[in-house]
């Protein structure tokens, strides 16, 4: 038998308020004390409240797209992808950036509110333990894009083949002859910092290669993250023939700690990046990447969003993941 829709009577009557302040926060009124609106989005939350569907009036062609912000090389590839989609269906997107704050932080998560749109790409680094019920609260679908990171059971995600991407680079290094492998990779806090060196460990496992991790290091997916990572294992007693980097701008911070020392790539150190931005070709020597496809990838974000229609997200919110793939240029070489 199909559960009963939630009335917006019922909330207002749970929460000990009128309809029409059930109806500001439903639609992201200013007007509302925040005390109130946090009391009426909790037990919107537990009581499971869905926005009734307005016949074909509900798309207003436009979609939310949060970024942590926007001087990563790859947000270029990113909003290339996702405007296009957009385009394709006739929607505009909206760009925030939540300049390094988590998924919840309640300065942006107003703004986005104070507005309706079609849905929300979220492209943010980790998520405040309060985000989902905020999010929720919107009554929007949410698409997680996580190339940074992670996913939660509460949002459809998109994806990429970390795991798969972590061990077709070091793979690719074993092959060269390269048995010292250090592997950087972003805070360990993000799912897919995890997956790529799950993927490097496992990779080093099916070689019979044993790890030392000395040569395993979390720090952050910027050059000075890179830079960083690569003078803790380049002093090391034994130092690594090659690095597996978690992003390429990591790998350009690995360029520019082996200048700095002298080292010449391929030739004393291989390197190998991820992600496959553009920039990655202006490197000297280009740069071996695991090409993530950020462009497809934000494109089907927006295509599950508007796909939802008036139904809404799947329940379960499905997760995608679109394949990686290794570019080899010239950062690797033999051991």
């Amino acid at each position: 038998m199909p559960s009963r829709r939630v009335t917006i009577a019922e909330i207002a009557a749970s929460a000990g308020v009128s309809v029409p302040t059930v109806s500001k926060v439903l639609n992201g009124r200013s007007d509302v004390a925040e005390a109130t609106r946090k009391r009426v989005q909790q037990i919107m939350a537990e009581r499971g409240y869905r926005r009734r569907a307005s016949g074909g009036s509900r798309r207003v062609g436009l979609v939310d797209m949060v970024l942590p912000s926007l001087d990563s090389p790859w947000v270029v590839e990113v909003l290339r992808g996702a405007e296009a989609e957009a385009r394709r269906s006739g929607t505009q997107i909206a760009v925030t950036s939540a300049d390094g704050e988590p998924a919840g932080e309640r300065r942006w998560l107003d703004r986005l509110a104070t507005r309706r749109s079609d849905g929300l790409v979220l492209v943010v680094s980790e998520a405040a333990p309060e985000a989902v019920e905020q999010l929720a609260a919107l009554h929007t679908p949410v698409v997680l894009l996580d190339p940074v990171g992670g996913s939660a059971p509460e949002f459809a995600t998109v994806g990429a083949t970390n795991w798969a991407g972590g061990v077709s680079a070091v793979e690719h290094l074993v092959a060269l002859g390269h048995r010292r492998i250090a592997v950087l990779s972003g805070r360990p806090q993000l799912v897919c910092s995890q997956e790529r060196v799950e993927g490097y460990r496992a990779a080093l496992g099916r070689a019979g290669i044993a790890v030392d991790e000395r040569l395993v290091h979390f720090g952050d997916f910027r050059p000075s993250g890179g830079r960083a990572g690569t003078r803790a294992v380049l002093d090391l007693p034994d130092p690594p023939t090659a690095i597996f980097a978690g992003s390429d701008m990591q790998a350009f911070g690995v360029y520019q700690e082996a200048a700095e020392r002298g080292l010449r790539i391929p030739e004393d150190l291989s390197v190998v990046g991820f992600d496959d931005i553009a920039f990655s070709e202006l490197m000297a020597p280009q740069l071996t990447t695991v090409r993530q496809p950020l462009a497809r990838m934000a494109a089907e974000s927006v295509r599950l969003l508007l796909a939802a229609g008036e139904d809404g997200i799947p329940d379960p919110p499905p997760r995608l993941e679109l394949a990686t793939h290794l570019v080899v240029r010239g950062s690797t070489g033999p051991a």
